[in-house]
């Protein structure tokens, strides 16, 4: 049932044309005061009150195109919005949260409008207003904290930026691969062992129960070896093998 819902709004969707939504934007800043026109020196429309220009891009979707242009109108106005049709299901995706933000980045307004056959009406989901970056940094604390962490848990760079099937060495696989080294080197070894020769920190024993890549076999309560799987895979790191079993050996 959702299914034909979504594809009843994709087919209303592309037979909506640019000009379809300029009555809705036009009676929306009206009830606002403005003085509305289109297509003035290339603006789309322009709204204007007490010396306030503001001008609005319409598009039926949202896309680079739309907003290189709506930058270039904000040369010229003291407040650029972006005019588009609502689209529930794109709303739903992840890169709408993305592309809002970068809207608010360049302190873009975004306009989203909704034709039914008897009625309209315009939404005002972005305001373009000045950029707080300070306030943006401070919701995403958590997100940078994890970013920093992470990056001093790892002891080189193991990865290929822009690579995305690749295996990435993350600060959990770095530490699985030091884990696999101390076991390689000195076979069976108690959690307490493997944590003493490899300076090892707290979440070792975790890493060693939750055998995430399948590395590891428990022998007997507490103590663990290599699995076979183990063996064939960490040979797609060799430059973290190498450099490990030297500190490995190193530290006897």
């Amino acid at each position: 049932m959702n299914e034909g819902k979504d594809m009843a709004e994709k087919e209303k969707r592309q037979k909506l044309k640019e000009v379809d939504l300029y009555n809705p934007v036009r009676h929306y800043f009206e009830a606002l005061g403005y003085t509305v026109n289109s297509e003035v020196v290339h603006c789309d429309v322009t709204a204007v009150k007490d010396n306030v220009l503001v001008v609005i891009e319409m598009k039926t979707s949202l896309n680079l195109d739309v907003i290189l242009q709506a930058t270039q109108r904000q040369k010229i106005s003291d407040f650029t919005y972006i005019a588009i049709p609502k689209n529930s299901n794109a709303m739903r995706r992840k890169r709408w949260q993305h592309i809002c933000h970068l809207l608010r980045r360049l302190e873009l307004g975004l306009l989203l409008v909704t034709v039914g056959k008897q009625k309209f009406f315009v939404e005002e989901v972005i305001q373009p207003v000045l950029f707080d970056r300070s306030k943006s940094i401070s919701s995403a604390k958590r997100k940078r904290k994890t970013v920093i962490h992470e990056i001093q848990e790892r002891h080189g760079d193991y990865n290929t930026g822009g690579s995305h099937r690749k295996k990435l060495v993350t600060s959990y696989r770095e530490t699985a691969i030091q884990i696999a080294v101390v076991l390689k080197e000195h076979g069976p070894c108690s959690i307490k062992r493997i944590k003493e020769i490899g300076n090892l920190p707290d979440k070792t024993g975790r890493i060693l129960s939750d055998n995430f890549y399948g590395w590891f076999e428990k022998v007997k309560r507490g103590v663990y070896q290599l699995s076979d799987k183990a063996l064939t895979e960490l040979e797609c790191y060799q430059e973290l093998i190498d450099y490990y079993t030297q500190l490995v050996r190193e530290s006897e």
